[in-house]
């Protein structure tokens, strides 16, 4: 049944692909702009973690002395 559906899905969508009109006249229109480029002198300093959250999951994963189990 599965298989019956996703056959007829398959030819659907296929079908419906080729009946698609694509006008063969497509007229592009160009406009230009002009980059202006910035000179500023400042250095601004950006840090790459090796992984992500790395500052995070350091801090949640602090250990107590209390945190081991003891035995009854």
């Amino acid at each position: 049944m599965k298989t019956l559906v996703t056959l007829i899905f398959i030819l659907f969508i296929g079908t419906t692909a080729q009946a698609q009109d694509t006008p063969s006249d497509v007229n592009a229109k160009t406009v230009e702009i002009s980059v202006v480029t910035s000179t500023s002198k400042e250095n601004t300093v950006a840090r790459v973690y090796k992984f992500k959250n790395s500052r995070i999951k350091k801090a949640l994963s602090f250990k107590t002395k209390r945190n081991k189990a003891k035995l009854a």
